[in-house]
């Protein structure tokens, strides 16, 4: 069955300071020691969580982007996080993700977080991501989306069988994805929730969740703890990193997710909806 290496960097931002962070990213991405294939970044990794797109915003042909793609290549992994992004005018809280070949997809932040003013300044994105690695499915969300259930809820998909799949219609195997990511810049004070929706949002969805957040003080004085966290489908917590930068690497198994899908198929009982843009 397939697995799935990914490893999760907390890091402690320099406020809007994209060489210092960029250059300390670079240098905990080579420390890493064991082999990997995906490693998650942060919201906005570069800059920390800034109100000021208009002096920080980059094009998708930009320094940051560039960055993530010599990265990757040179690293062999997909390497994925937010950043501030420049697009006709808008702009955006942009994850990337950025494949070893070079092509990335990306997913512009639905809900921007109007607690901090991030809805003046940032507009919103409309359509999910989910992509695809070795028979993973992967949805990828940022932060505040955490709060909001619907977004990120599990979509059962029209029966793959016709798809020459050989798998019958209900199978597991029509969920829509396998594994979500929330990439973060969530403060302390507010870590009871981002700790509690994280287990929740694997449980209800039955699926791997990963939440990367950062530590340290930002720019306005805020506190993070980071609580970087992976959670397998029935909630239980395999990482929890709390107050310090770190990076760790855990191996995510295929065969685990199939099996507790198959032996507790509450998916199968789920309401059907759509979502407006």
């Amino acid at each position: 069955m397939s697995t799935l290496t990914v490893t999760t960097i907390q890091p402690d931002l320099q406020w809007e300071d994209k060489t210092a962070n960029l250059r300390r990213l670079e240098e905990k991405i080579d420390g890493i020691a064991v082999p990997t294939e995906l490693v998650i970044l942060p919201e906005m990794f570069s800059t920390g969580f800034s109100m000021r797109p208009e002096f920080l915003a980059e094009s998708m042909e930009g320094p940051t982007v560039a960055w993530m793609r010599t990265i990757a290549t040179r690293k062999k992994i997909i390497l994925t996080g937010s950043v501030i992004i420049e697009e006709e005018g808008k702009y955006f809280n942009r994850l990337i993700w950025m494949l070893p070949n070079g092509q990335y997809g990306y997913y512009d932040k639905r809900h921007r977080f109007a607690y901090a003013g991030e809805n003046e300044h940032y507009s919103a994105g409309h359509k999910r991501l989910v992509a695809s690695v070795k028979g993973w499915r992967i949805l990828l969300l940022v932060c505040y989306d955490l709060r909001f259930p619907v977004w990120s809820r599990q979509a059962p998909q029209p029966s793959v069988a016709a798809a020459g799949t050989g798998a019958a219609p209900g199978d597991a195997r029509d969920l829509e994805y396998d594994l979500v990511i929330y990439v973060a810049n969530w403060p302390q004070r507010r870590s009871l929730a981002w700790k509690t929706l994280l287990q929740a949002r694997a449980i209800e969805n039955q699926s791997y969740v990963v939440g990367v957040n950062r530590v340290g003080n930002d720019g306005n004085n805020i506190y993070h703890s980071g609580d970087s966290m992976i959670i397998d489908p029935l909630g239980e917590i395999l990482y929890h990193g709390v107050g310090k930068e770190e990076v760790f690497t855990l191996t995510l198994e295929k065969e685990k997710l199939d099996a507790i899908r198959e032996r507790f198929p509450f998916w199968k009982d789920a309401d059907h909806f759509n979502i407006e843009p």
